[in-house]
């Protein structure tokens, strides 16, 4: 009965595809029928009828068209539909096609996630084949993602699924064989029941029976005995590879908490730093405009020097331990390139005349005047090779170029050089000039200075935007740095790259302004700079008698410390702008790995001054409010 059911299922499910074949063939083409062998995997009985069915070809069509748009909307229709058991099987292979178009697509994050829910369908149906795909997939994205552990995972899951779909063929076949021979020999017996007499007919079937069975129960046991060393052998190999498997998670996972516990024990150390690190900046800066003696004005230069270099220092640790922990984000404005060089240029004659070098820039007029982009990064990036450049160089030449390498679908690469007459890299120190902490030899880092972190910055940020820095160098003739970048092009105008404007003492006199900080070297230093302005400035050293006195009190802006005691400044913010809108806040903090200036501004900052302070840029950011 059940064989019977199979064969009337089978018949139904041939002539049913035939008729939808010449459907297919009357509405699409022969080429848009055939386009796709999805659907060999689906049972059509799935299906609720045959206008179901269309979907699922015309989406396969689609596909293998490239209208990824219009296959993702079509198999986006089917999974629509209520749940069902016959609908698991369609809708487990909608997800799965839809898994295929995202990783097509590139948009990795879509993909795993249609992917997952395929697996979850498919474990409702029990299809091997179609949960094989999907793992092989699975396992291919994690690949691409270069997590190699997860991939090697998943595809061994895949392999074993296989293994198992063969296992059951192997088994359907050996059994149809069997029968075969057993009906062979029974048409034997009948013939020779037709030609012999009782007697003999009995005795010889008696006697190929007792053969058969000895001959199967034989190659039974041969088989059994084959199937059950196989068995130990793939088990002695799985739980070996289940044991080295945990070896390697057990030692990916100590690696990765040990990144960790690096990268928080630097984000906390350089956090603390700031602090200390603000007093002296700004007590050597308050002393400096206080006329000091000359021989004390070279004491006070060397602890400006000082500052200014631990505070780079710092930065720079923080930038790296933002990177290597994955917490820095891209963006994508757009820019003029043309005008972001200029400006960097211009920021940088200064440095370039000290060393009495000529620095070029050149740049191709063809590079399309509105990239998309990070400007953040790229700035960065250019400016620390620059600054080495000219710190490399004396009585040379340091050249920028940017030119287009190539414009293909709306993507403009662009191929940026900077080349110097300097000191030049020995060859076996050009690989080790990119680690941390490196500047080639102890004799360089003593003559020149430099924390030797950014080349570290300017690889890692030129690999996190997709490219990949080269270095070509001789000592004594110069070295150059190049690498090409990819940026979408806008069809919208680029935000205007402005040089910041300097300010006016005149904006900032008589103003008030309220500081919130609880550490009184901070409080000291902050209002002494204010009152050098002109500025009158009252401090409170919590946010809770802050609001307070907001709530009766007016000010032309707020200083605001992220880190108080009781309630913190960005949540003091947020109740500060439930009755006060207008008045700007600036947030004071010494950033740390978990903070970010946008982080900051959703709380109703107006913007963020970092610590230690640099005077100019204090007193331009309060400024600005006062135009």
């Amino acid at each position: 009965m059940k064989y019977l059911f199979i064969f009337i299922s089978f018949f139904y499910t041939s002539l049913y595809s035939q008729t939808k074949t010449n459907i297919d063939r009357n509405l699409y083409g022969n080429k848009l029928a055939g386009s796709d062998k999805a659907v060999s995997i689906i049972d059509k009985s799935a299906f609720r009828n045959s206008y179901e069915y269309l979907n699922f070809q015309k989406a396969m069509s689609f596909k293998a068209l490239k209208k990824y748009d219009l296959a993702s909307k079509t198999l986006k229709k089917i999974i629509q539909h209520p749940d069902n058991v016959k609908t698991f099987i369609i809708k487990s292979e909608c997800y799965y096609q839809l898994g295929l178009i995202e990783t097509q697509l590139k948009r990795n994050d879509s993909a795993i996630f249609y992917f997952n829910k395929a697996l979850d369908s498919n474990a409702k149906t029990q299809n091997l084949k179609q949960k094989a795909n999907i793992i092989l997939a699975i396992s291919q994205y994690y690949k691409n993602n270069k997590e190699y552990e997860r991939a090697y995972s998943y595809l061994n899951e895949h392999n074993q699924i296989e293994h198992n779909i063969l296992t059951i063929k192997n088994s359907k076949s050996n059994s149809d064989k069997y029968k075969k021979i057993n009906q062979t020999h029974l048409l034997q017996e009948e013939r020779r029941k037709n030609e012999e007499t009782v007697q003999v007919k009995t005795y010889r079937y008696s006697k190929l029976i007792s053969i058969l069975a000895i001959a199967l129960i034989s190659i039974l046991s041969l088989l059994s005995l084959a199937l059950y060393k196989n068995n130990v052998i793939r088990n002695q190999n799985n739980l070996v590879l289940r044991e080295k498997n945990k070896e390697l998670i057990l030692a990916k996972n100590k690696a990765e908490e040990a990144s960790r516990a690096r990268s928080e024990f630097l984000s906390t150390v350089s956090h603390e730093l700031r602090t200390p690190l603000n007093a002296i900046n700004g007590i050597t800066h308050l002393l400096l405009e206080e006329s000091p003696k000359e021989s004390q004005l070279k004491y006070l230069d060397s602890l400006k020097f000082s500052g200014n270099y631990l505070t780079t220092f710092i930065n720079e640790i923080l930038e790296i331990n933002k990177i290597d922990s994955s917490k820095i984000e891209i963006e994508r404005i757009s820019f003029d390139l043309k005008a972001l060089l200029n400006n960097i240029q211009n920021s940088l004659k200064e440095l370039a005349t000290a060393n009495n070098n000529h620095f070029l820039l050149e740049i191709d007029d063809a590079i399309p005047d509105n990239l998309i982009g990070d400007t953040t990064k790229l700035s960065q990036i250019i400016l620390n090779l620059i600054n080495n450049a000219l710190k490399f160089t004396q009585n040379g030449k340091v050249t920028v170029i940017a030119k287009l390498h190539a414009l293909e679908d709306e993507i403009a690469t662009v191929y940026f050089e900077i080349t110097d007459t300097g000191i030049g890299i020995p060859k076996d120190k050009q690989k080790k000039v990119f680690e941390s902490f490196s500047q080639g030899s102890v004799e360089v880092n003593r003559k020149y200075g430099g924390t030797g972190l950014g080349l570290t910055i300017v690889k890692k940020l030129i690999h996190l935007l997709g490219g990949k820095i080269h270095l070509e160098s001789e000592v004594g003739k110069g070295s150059t740095f190049n690498f090409k970048l990819n940026f979408n092009i806008s069809k919208k105008p680029s935000e205007k790259i402005q040089n910041v404007k300097p300010y006016d003492d005149n904006q900032l006199k008589n103003k008030a302004i309220l500081l919130i900080e609880d550490n009184k070297i901070n409080q000291m230093i902050t209002r002494k700079m204010l009152e050098n302005k002109s500025i009158c400035c009252e401090i409170i050293d919590n946010g809770e008698e802050a609001i307070e006195l907001l709530k009766t009190k007016s000010f032309d802006l707020i200083l605001m410390d992220v880190h108080l005691p009781g309630i913190n400044g960005t949540t003091a913010t947020q109740l500060i702008r439930e009755f006060n809108k207008t008045t700007p806040i600036i947030a004071l903090t010494a950033i740390s790995l978990d903070e970010n200036r946008e982080q900051l501004l959703s709380f109703g900052m107006n913007d963020v001054i970092t610590k230690p302070f640099v005077p100019d840029i204090f007193y331009n950011t309060i400024a600005k409010f006062f135009d």
